[in-house]
């Protein structure tokens, strides 16, 4: 028999009606052994998430505010869930130790950590798993980078031990001892850290839609769906804002050569998207989707004969990091360099910088554009196609959309684009227009 681990997220354990698809889910298929999952998430619209209620306990913990009446919400959504769902997950004697933590004014990541170990309890409860917890086997270094090799070798020594298991997501320990957290959406990392410690057949995340679509359906009406990508195609188009799986999943995942098959809770028949080491290329496919966003500043330095200056480019970059400012691309020529940042990094600091890149470079002009979007155009069949940038800027040509940046990967699978906010939905809409349903 086969092993899977199928991390399920907070739209699948909202409520105790997703709790029991997300049962039979796993119960259909006897080679889902490791199941991890999230906090539980919005049950309808104006609902909130429980880790959003639990960063807000923090909030009023900080500010010396009662947090009591925040946490009774986070206490009566679990009470509920064990007692709809039937099962003795000894949820009240957690709460009440979660509490007595509270009164000592714990960190930030033990407070938003306390949703999925809640969480965990009463899955592994109502399905009749053990329950195991990632505290002490997913680890974290004293400055908190994870620990790849110590935690594949402490949870795959856990879960030898396990024919079955349900664990928390989104958190491990520092050396300490104390809780610290991945990033938000630091599940999925968890579900493929497991994979790759109990070497899965496959590391299925089971989420709240069907998979990757072509291009966001906000902007272009029911888009395609992606069947297959490569774990590098993923990477571009997660990195861009195509938000399905956390970026950082993929790691774990690749390092081990684990398929990755994103799968829709609540249309389980649904065939979702699988994303492998090198995604098949028989369909003539040329690209695999697009990603991109808003609200990018780009500071554009020219100096003449800067190709031969050394060490130009370094005083930039030296700049921004005094700054704590990073960058997301550096589009240049042989006299021209431009550095393009997330405009919301760079609040309050924009004129200083330009100042100090100015005074430290000596450049002859240094130019500013703000309100600028970012869009990727992914996909391995790019390489093998001629003309694709013929194409692409044709089709924004006809749109008179005018392009401020060019960036291509050296991979030759993804070309950047940069243009006006006012300008991405259209450009969106015809580079899929020009590839897709041209």
């Amino acid at each position: 028999m086969g092993t899977k681990v199928a991390k399920f997220g907070g739209t699948s354990v909202a409520d105790a009606g997703q709790i029991r698809k997300t049962a039979e889910i796993i119960q259909e298929d006897p080679e889902r052994r490791f199941v991890v999952v999230s906090a539980p998430g919005k049950r309808f619209k104006e609902d909130s998430k429980i880790t959003d209620l639990l960063y807000l306990v923090k909030t009023h913990l900080e500010q010396n505010a009662p947090y009591e009446s925040v946490f009774s919400i986070v206490k009566e959504r679990f009470l509920t869930l064990e007692q709809e769902l039937g099962v003795d997950a000894g949820i009240e004697a957690a709460l009440a130790e979660i509490e007595s933590d509270l009164r000592k004014n714990p960190s930030a990541d033990y407070i938003a950590s306390r949703g999925e170990y809640l969480s965990a309890r009463i899955v592994a409860a109502f399905l009749g798993y053990d329950f195991v917890d990632a505290e002490g086997l997913v680890c974290f270094s004293s400055k908190g980078r994870f620990l790849s090799e110590e935690t594949n070798e402490k949870l795959g020594g856990e879960l030898a031990k396990h024919k079955c298991a349900v664990l928390p997501g989104f958190y491990g320990t520092l050396p300490n001892g104390n809780i610290r957290t991945f990033s938000r959406g630091g599940s999925d990392i968890t579900g493929a850290v497991v994979a790759q410690a109990v070497n899965a057949d496959v590391y299925e995340n089971w989420t709240d839609v069907s998979g990757f679509l072509m291009a966001d359906p906000r902007i272009v009406k029911n888009p395609k769906g992606i069947d297959t990508l490569s774990y590098l195609e993923l990477r571009e188009l997660s990195y861009m804002g195509a938000s399905v799986l956390h970026e950082n999943a993929i790691y774990p995942a690749r390092q081990a050569e684990i398929p990755i098959h994103i799968r829709n809770t609540n249309a389980p028949h649904d065939p979702g998207t699988q994303i492998l080491s090198d995604a098949p290329y028989t369909d003539g496919r040329i690209i695999t989707g697009i990603a991109g966003s808003k609200d990018f500043t780009v500071i554009a330095i020219y100096k003449n004969m800067m190709s031969i200056e050394l060490g130009f480019i370094k005083r930039i970059l030296a700049i921004l990091e005094d700054y704590d400012v990073s960058i997301e691309h550096i589009p240049s020529g042989i006299d021209t360099v431009s550095v393009v940042m997330a405009s919301e990094q760079l609040e309050g600091k924009l004129d200083d910088i330009v100042e100090d890149i100015r005074k430290k470079t000596q450049a002859d002009s240094v130019e500013v554009f703000e309100e600028m979007a970012l869009i990727a155009t992914v996909g391995s069949g790019m390489a093998k196609t001629p003309g694709v940038s013929a194409r692409l800027f044709a089709a924004l040509a006809k749109k008179d959309i005018n392009i401020r940046m060019i960036d291509q990967g050296s991979s030759e699978m993804n070309i950047i684009i940069g243009v006006e906010n006012k300008d991405f939905e259209d450009a969106v809409r015809s580079i899929y227009g020009e590839f897709v349903e041209g």
